[in-house]
């Protein structure tokens, strides 16, 4: 998250969304001939294969009293924070179990009961002016601090919460009696957010507010990060809504959100908090755009696709160049993003990944997340997880991070942030489902137009 990458770093054509055999696939996958590892899968096989392990990190290891998403799982230590559910990760939950049923990992009464358990824990859970802290205690609803001040809510958090429970809404708002309830419940959950309450009175949104503290850790969320979806929905938000000056002034900065830096022969067209040369790690382009489909979103300030793109391109283009020379580094292993790390006595560690934080270090969500952008590149990398299965496929899905720099060295461990934006943009490239979901949903459009976007 953001949060963390401020603590580590202080502390081109448009390619259509494609189907199974659509675009993005003019490239079949041709395994080395001199040393395969295992029998390849077709790039049809890899993406079956990807969500459907993946999804398993939020169907059976989900906590076990809410069925909301665990922060994080490590197969050796099972009962490790199992009760710590994390407020994101469960929206990108949400997500994923819709994905679920129409891949048919789980029949469609089955997803309705576990969502509907899940809402109703969100509803008893503790709140803060409507929106949700960033750790809840699974067994009893209350807050987990996840710092010494951050004990209330966390409004970044809460808005990829919010995406999910958006999409949940548009999924079942027209099935049988049950499934409508279950879109009324998701509806009524996000409306009661108070974004309005999240700016101080100011033209900007705050990620914090804590009953005790306050808005003393004062965070506003500004330039390009994560970010982008609290300023839509808030906008979209039918009764605590912003005005579009709060956007403007707040997440652009007054237009000096845009910049003229170019990398690799790439623009990188916004300012990326923390690495405007290089752009930050590839989950500032994927968690606001779970839902939201930068295919067809632009702005005063940017086309946002070309966004999304141009970063992704950049990333890779780095990671082949590889000043740093680190080990297997190349167009087959490439993503740099936050997930799990190596620290320097072998320990495991966090770090937000990126140029300007490379430790030989790759996170498979970065490449997979990414690719509606960049389709056949990301495919490759996919593959190339797959010939080293024995060592990177683990109970729910590829392992968190990995770094063939130190003998192959594997975390072998989950976070519910990087496991869920991979089997939610595999199938926005295949079918555009929850772009098309969150899209269509009347007070996003609302939202989108009074900020002055084309859509």
């Amino acid at each position: 998250m953001f949060k963390n990458f401020i603590v580590t770093i202080s502390l081109i054509a448009l390619i259509g969304c494609g189907s199974d055999n659509g675009p993005g696939y003019q490239e079949p996958y041709i395994p080395d001939p001199i040393n395969p590892i295992v029998n390849p899968l077709t790039d049809v096989e890899i993406m079956d294969l990807t969500q459907k392990e993946t999804f398993k990190y939020f169907w059976d290891f989900a906590n076990i009293n809410s069925g909301a998403a665990r922060e994080r799982y490590h197969p050796d230590e099972p009962s490790l924070n199992q009760n710590v559910v994390t407020t994101g990760g469960t929206g990108f939950g949400l997500m994923a179990i819709l994905v679920g049923i129409e891949r048919g990992f789980i029949s469609r009464e089955e997803g309705v009961t576990r969502l509907n358990k899940i809402l109703t824990f969100l509803e008893k859970a503790t709140r803060f002016h409507g929106a949700w802290p960033h750790w809840i205690d699974g067994e009893t609803g209350n807050v987990i601090p996840f710092s010494g001040q951050d004990n209330g809510g966390d409004l970044v958090e809460t808005a990829f919460l919010v995406q999910g429970l958006i999409c949940v809404k548009e999924y079942f708002k027209n099935g049988y009696t049950e499934e409508i309830d279950l879109s009324n419940k998701a509806n009524t959950l996000w409306r009661e957010v108070e974004w309005d309450w999240y700016t101080q009175g100011e033209e900007a949104l705050y990620w914090h507010w804590s009953p005790n503290y306050g808005f003393s850790i004062n965070l506003m969320l500004r330039g390009y990060n994560e970010t982008m979806i609290a300023y839509i929905l808030a906008a979209a938000s039918p009764d605590y809504s912003i005005t579009k000056n709060v956007y403007t002034n707040g997440w652009a900065n007054n237009g000096s959100i845009m910049v003229s830096n170019t990398q690799y022969g790439y623009p990188l067209i916004l300012n990326h908090v923390g690495s405007p040369q290089y752009g930050g790690p590839l989950f500032f382009s994927h968690y606001s755009f779970l839902g939201l489909d930068p295919k067809i979103v632009t702005d005063q300030y940017a086309n946002y696709w070309n966004v999304v793109v141009n970063h992704t391109k950049i990333n890779r283009e780095y990671c082949i160049s590889n000043p740093r020379n680190f080990e297997d580094y190349s167009e087959d292993c490439w993503g740099l993003t936050a997930s799990y790390t190596r620290n320097s006595d072998g320990s495991l560690g966090y770090s937000a990944h990126s140029p300007v934080n490379d430790t030989g270090v790759i996170s498979p969500t970065a490449a997979i997340s990414s690719i509606p952008y960049t389709p056949t590149e990301s495919l490759k990398v996919m593959h190339y997880f797959y010939q080293h299965k024995d060592k990177l496929l683990g109970p729910a899905g590829f392992y968190d991070a990995f770094s063939p720099e130190y003998s192959f060295w594997v975390a072998k461990a989950y976070l519910a942030i990087d496991q869920g934006p991979q089997i939610v943009m595999i199938e926005n490239y295949r079918s555009g489902l929850l772009w098309n979901l969150f899209m269509q949903n009347e007070d996003v459009k609302n939202g989108l137009n009074k900020l002055g976007f084309n859509y």
